[in-house]
């Protein structure tokens, strides 16, 4: 069990899922958040589950009348709870939040979801690409005359998803502070990504942004704001907006000076882009990154996931590190002066710690055995 870090002392159950909600867990379990995470199912510890860290599990049958009650009373004990599912889940599993905030007025009630617990599609499935694809994120992001690209699943799952419900829950654990009372965080991915896109719906009323694919500062539009590839096939990072770091960024490729408006001339972009990937071409990525390095030119090599624990800065800083079994994964955080996160421990398997933690919610020993014996615990 957590004993340190800034957030010791505050008890979460999160409902087995996957996507946002595990990420959000094991974030708040990284900062010494105690998390019980309630598995339908036992399995084996597997320490590439980087999200399973920092936390304990308890396998429970939900459609058994002891298993909903044991997760009811774990619930009904903990300052959060931390779900994912469609709206309704919960509901009819008896597990919803008005049970639960009943049985616990303090509870933080987090919930998950792409679309929103309302609206016209509430209900229907969707996956990261489709929450982001209503905001106009998705339709910004990609090559011009391409498509769109999918950026990963940073977008929708991770930053309108993972960083907006922990946003939400962290904000009410605050106003509980004052008013005595816990209450529903509807996290949604979709509202997310909107309000992420603030400085670009502001752009879009400056008519400033063309809805144009590359065509923009910050869509690779700009040649000043790209990737360029270099003589081994690998790529540069290129970011200088302002003007004295372009001005750098020029004298450190050995281009002749440009006069200060000839940055933002978008005449001139293509011209522009096309003398950079051709400077860079010069070079292999590694001897470009020697060049930059130090320099406020704002360039950086595009490392690989395995290159990338081998950067002497992340090294510096242990911003990633071999955890359990030499899995590569990130370091918690961030970081707090008087009150570090504890030392990171492994993911456990579903189910490992289920006698335990009903032992510490006043089952006994033939209840716990009683439990196991009829399949209410798994």
């Amino acid at each position: 069990m957590a004993s340190a870090g800034p957030l010791a002392g505050i008890r979460i159950v999160e409902m087995a899922g996957l996507g946002p909600a595990p990420l959000a867990g094991q974030l708040l379990a990284d900062l010494g958040a105690e998390v019980i995470c309630v598995d339908r199912a036992p399995g084996k510890a597997d320490p590439t589950d980087i999200n399973r860290r920092n936390k304990r599990s308890i396998a429970l049958d939900l459609k058994q009348a002891e298993g909903r009650e044991a997760c009811k009373r774990l619930i009904a004990r903990a300052d959060v709870v931390i779900e994912g599912f469609r709206p309704g889940v919960m509901e009819r599993l008896g597990l919803g939040p008005t049970e639960m905030c009943a049985a616990n007025p303090l509870l933080v009630y987090a919930r998950m979801t792409g679309w929103g617990q309302d609206g016209p599609w509430a209900s229907m499935a969707g996956h990261d690409l489709n929450y982001i694809s209503l905001s106009g994120s998705l339709n910004s992001i990609g090559r011009r005359g391409d498509p769109p690209v999918p950026p990963l699943n940073f977008v929708g799952d991770y930053g309108g998803g993972t960083m907006f419900l922990i946003f939400g829950i962290l904000a009410a654990l605050v106003e509980r502070q004052s008013s005595g009372r816990g209450q529903v965080v509807d996290a949604a991915m979709v509202d997310g990504v909107a309000a992420m896109m603030s400085v670009f719906y502001m752009f879009h009323a400056r008519h400033d942004w063309s809805e144009q694919r590359e065509a923009n500062l910050l869509d690779g539009g700009a040649p000043f704001y790209r990737c360029y590839e270099t003589a081994d096939g690998k790529a540069m990072a290129v970011g200088p907006i302002e003007p004295q770091f372009y001005a750098e960024l020029c004298a450190k490729l050995g281009l002749p000076e440009q006069p200060a408006e000839a940055q933002n001339d978008r005449s001139t972009w293509r011209e522009q882009t096309e003398r950079f990937a051709a400077a860079f071409k010069t070079r292999t990525r590694d001897e470009w990154a020697d060049v930059f390095d130090g320099s406020d030119a704002c360039v950086s090599p595009v490392l690989t996931i395995a290159e990338s624990e081998h950067h002497p800065h992340l090294m510096d800083r242990g911003t990633v590190f071999r955890g359990s079994g030499g899995v590569l994964q990130a370091a918690p955080a961030p970081r707090f002066e008087r009150t570090p996160a504890p030392q990171v421990r492994p993911p456990l398997a579903a189910g490992a710690n289920g006698g335990e933690i009903l032992a510490e919610f006043g089952y006994s020993p033939d209840e716990i055995d009683g439990m196991r014996g009829r399949g209410a615990l798994r």
